[in-house]
């Protein structure tokens, strides 16, 4: 099953308007959907492909919450081998090979990394047991297909010619294993436009305010708001599904006051430093006393995190990295690499709470967080209302699968899912388009570097973007203050990825957010000039969404010279928000 992707799987103003007004009419809609990030993104894209009448809403823009700010790695989660957890690895590699392979190959990229071994024979020895069972798994998952290289083992002087910034007494030999990074919230917003594509009427900043049920109690729509304008709406929906993760409990709160989902948000911080600042060719991944450390390398940068701390800030909009984050980050980081990094070394952060199911016993008391599961669960909230939460990124389909399935009871068995098939925005025809990386790169006068970000960016839509430079050169200038992007990202993140807002278009988008120390508050007034013919935008409009960004920036600023997280989210509370 493939879409012919046109201007329905383009996400603009305007289709978001129209949107709003289809799901909104007599006919009402099979499956609403509360929640645009990838769990949402991916149930959107599952029941339209059954050809359900979908609609999905976000109150913020796509990938706004969790799914922004994960480590953008999909994999099959190494370290729960460990735990002999052989169903949820097993199931997660199945479905890295599919994005691999399948599903979004332009945006999801095999990386190595190392697992550095301190003791030379027993370490090794189980430690290879345990990575030759995540490559057997993964073969088998893939129908006895290699997605990605097997294990590799290397003695001292073999780690130092993958990795020369490595700390000699961090190691005595190491083993290099395979999973893929991806940009988490690209692939989010892919998902959104490819169910577009086959249907699903989608808006963004649009916020869940009430649940109608009818005189039996059963649920059979949705109050609306749209927050661009004000105006509230009403959604007929034969069921809805919540899949909002860490406000799990506040949407549910609206169906029904008895105990439904408990979700648990531990934050998870990262950092960014300079590419040239670690000498590698390949990432590393190990156990920290708290959590595991990633060190990921970017086109332009690396990402090194992650944490794992219980957050209970009411605000879980705006997670931030404090200065006892960063000095943590930079502790585990520097146990490993030989030049060691300080906070001056430091572009960015990020942080993201993670949705965890949390166990409640008979009582009513929590149990330890430490037994709470990373996979995911879904449950009736009430009549014609159900909830999914936990999970893992990687295994977003399988989640969306079982969110439908559950939507549709019985119906489901002559109405099955077929999301394994189905390509996203940019992978049909990405193989043959990146086979002529070099002509293209001469044909448009890119250097190799930037080629491959277009085409890890764009994938087979890249062609589109070349048409647009040639109607208008100006597109295919660089900005100023970002030369690693072009005017035509921005344009194309106006006219096809439904940015709205110039933090739509920094912080998920072009992201500069995560590789600028301003967080690309440089390239704010170019962007914003490329935008507003677009969106309509006159002076003063321009003018409030760069001061709301600027207050954004300096606030994050401030906030990551707090210890605690109470005092460092006090800095984010007076920052205005965009709508609403």
């Amino acid at each position: 099953m493939s879409a012919t992707f046109t201007a329905k799987s383009h996400l603009t103003a305007a289709s978001r308007t129209a949107a709003l007004e289809a799901m909104t009419d007599d006919a009402g809609v099979d499956i609403l959907v509360i929640g645009g990030g990838v769990t949402g993104a991916g149930i959107a894209l599952d029941a339209a492909t059954r050809g359900l009448r979908t609609a999905i809403v976000d109150a913020g823009d796509w990938a706004m919450g969790t799914s922004a700010w994960s480590s953008k790695l999909v994999h099959g989660g190494l370290r729960y081998l460990y735990n002999l957890d052989f169903k949820l690895v097993s199931e997660a590699l199945k479905e890295r090979g599919l994005l691999l392979e399948r599903t979004a190959p332009h945006l999801v990229k095999a990386q190595p990394f190392l697992w550095p071994l301190k003791l030379p024979l027993i370490e090794r020895a189980y430690s290879a047991v345990g990575i030759g069972m995540y490559d057997t798994l993964a073969f088998a998952g893939a129908g006895g297909r290699k997605t990605v290289p097997a294990q590799q083992h290397f003695t001292k002087s073999g780690t130092k010619k993958v990795f020369p910034g490595i700390k000699d007494s961090a190691f005595s030999g190491a083993i290099q294993f395979y999973d893929a990074r991806v940009d988490d919230a690209r692939l989010v917003i892919d998902l959104v436009r490819t169910a577009a594509g086959y249907g699903a009427l989608a808006a963004t900043r649009t916020k869940l305010t009430g649940v109608d049920k009818d005189a039996s109690g059963r649920v059979i729509g949705a109050k609306i708001l749209d927050l661009e304008t004000g105006t509230e709406k009403t959604v007929k929906a034969k069921h809805i599904i919540n899949a909002t993760g860490v406000w799990t409990e506040e949407t549910e709160a609206l169906a029904t006051q008895d105990a439904g989902l408990k979700v648990l948000a531990s934050k998870g911080v990262h950092i960014t430093v300079p590419r040239d600042r670690i000498k590698a060719t390949s990432g590393i991944f190990t156990k920290t006393e708290k959590s595991v450390l990633f060190i990921i390398p970017w086109q332009r940068y690396w990402i090194i995190g992650t944490t794992d701390t219980p957050y209970t800030q009411q605000d879980r909009l705006n997670p931030v990295a404090t200065r006892a984050d960063i000095d943590y980050v930079l502790m585990q980081a520097n146990k490993l690499i030989a030049d060691e990094l300080t906070h001056d070394d430091v572009i960015s952060t990020f942080a993201g709470l993670r949705p965890l199911l949390q166990p409640v016993l008979k009582d009513g008391s929590d149990k330890s967080s430490t037994k709470v599961s990373r996979e995911h669960t879904v449950t009736q909230i009430a009549p014609g209302m159900s909830a999914i939460a936990g999970g893992k990124l990687t295994t977003y389909r399988v989640m969306a699968e079982d969110a439908v399935d559950f939507a549709l009871g019985e119906r489901a068995k002559t109405l099955p899912s077929v999301t394994e098939r189905i390509k996203l925005v940019g992978a049909e025809g990405y193989e043959v388009l990146a086979s002529r990386a070099e002509a293209l790169a001469a044909e448009n006068g890119w250097d190799t570097a930037r080629t491959e970000h277009l085409l890890e960016r764009y994938g087979a839509e890249l062609t589109d973007i070349i048409a647009q430079i040639e109607k208008d050169p100006s597109l295919g200038v660089p900005l100023a203050a970002a030369p690693q992007f072009l005017r035509a990202d921005v344009l194309q993140a106006v006219r096809a990825e439904g940015a709205l807002h110039l933090e739509d278009v920094l912080i998920r988008r072009v992201r500069l957010d995560l590789e600028a120390k301003d967080r690309g508050l440089a390239a704010a007034e170019e962007i914003i000039s490329i935008m507003a013919p677009e969106l309509g935008w006159d002076e003063a409009t321009q003018q409030r969404e760069l001061a709301t960004y600027r207050k954004r920036v300096e606030a994050i600023a401030a906030a990551s010279t707090e210890t605690s997280d109470e005092r460092a989210t006090d800095h984010l509370i007076n920052v205005p928000t965009i709508v609403g």
